[in-house]
């Protein structure tokens, strides 16, 4: 039978074990991480990032990670370079090899062929007396002291190392380019990370159908446009320029405070001076916006012309929330 705290206390000393395995990595960092981050900042080139079996997997999650903070690079599976894919590696390029032991045969083979064009060789090994090692430029010392497999075979802890290392490296990276939100937005145009660092407000404007009437209509053409164009509202607009809006709500505080409607014009019950953004505003603003007014409608106005109405569930509907 399954025992819960025997369950319970092996995935504690795993991640006891990987978080001290993190922690004790400062005490490796040397110079040769600073050579490394301003060789790849100074490089004309991309980053390749190689390695094999698990440290493979490691590799491509770096190039991902790279790739998505404004460091080109790219991923070479350490069996497939030395069977074609070598050529992937061009002069000016920054090769990063991962390797635990830094002695296995595909990287012998591999490490010397690395630096035929002159390129600058990154080892990232938990051991520096390897061969990746003293064929390096420079060294990132990705030690560990023990994997927390219960029989110290199963990458884990130094998988994770690397895995660290590498993220230390990007954050470096996109430290030095002064890497901001807005550039981290270019590569992550999709999603919902991407809308809400990207979507401006009228790209979500339906700038045909947006409710709009006279200052001088009557209450009935009021009432049939905000049904008709169903936001719930609509602008009440003069030559052009945004003079008040009408909600559902104005509509209703009239009937009860008026026994009769009759020549009673949009002027009479509107709200001057409502709450407006620019079409070239962040949706994201548009929302806070609402929120601090508590209210689910927005009138979108460039200097004063009217563009249409932002209803929140137009937001709502791009998944930013």
């Amino acid at each position: 039978m399954i025992n819960t705290d025997t369950i319970l206390a092996s995935a504690k000393r795993t991640i006891l074990s990987e978080s001290e395995s993190i922690a004790a990595l400062v005490q490796y960092l040397d110079n040769d991480f600073v050579k490394t981050t301003e060789a790849i900042y100074n490089s004309k080139g991309r980053v390749v990032v190689t390695g094999i079996g698990k440290s493979a997997i490691i590799a491509s999650k770096i190039v991902a990670t790279l790739n998505s903070t404004g460091t080109p690079s790219l991923f070479l599976h350490a069996s497939e370079a030395i069977h074609g894919d070598l050529g992937m590696v061009q002069p000016g390029d920054v090769v990063i090899c991962i390797s635990k032991s830094g002695n296995s045969p595909e990287i012998k083979v591999l490490a010397p062929l690395l630096k035929r064009y002159s390129n600058i060789l990154i080892g990232m090994t938990a051991n520096k007396d390897s061969f990746l090692a003293k064929q390096s430029d420079y060294v990132l010392h990705a030690h560990v002291e023990t994997e927390s497999c219960p029989n110290n075979l199963a990458p884990t802890n130094s998988t994770t190392a690397q895995l660290v290392l590498g993220d230390a490296l990007a954050v470096c990276l996109m430290e030095l380019r002064e890497f901001k939100s807005e550039d981290f937005a270019l590569y992550h145009p999709g999603g919902a990370l991407g809308k809400k660092l990207l979507l401006r407000v009228g790209d979500m404007l339906d700038d045909i159908n947006k409710p709009q009437v006279s200052p001088d209509c009557s209450i009935k053409k009021a009432i049939v446009e905000i049904s008709e164009k169903r936001l719930g509202v609509t602008a009440v607009i003069d030559n052009e320029k945004i003079i008040g809006i009408i909600t559902d709500g104005d509509i209703r505080r009239m009937l009860n405070d008026r026994d009769n409607i009759a020549g009673v014009t949009a002027a009479d019950i509107m709200t001057k001076n409502p709450k407006t953004i620019k079409t070239t505003a962040m949706a994201t603003e548009a929302l806070n916006t609402m929120e601090n007014f508590a209210i689910t409608q927005l009138v979108v106005a460039d200097d004063g012309v009217y563009k249409g109405i932002l209803h929140l569930h137009d937001i709502l509907k791009e998944g930013i929330i």
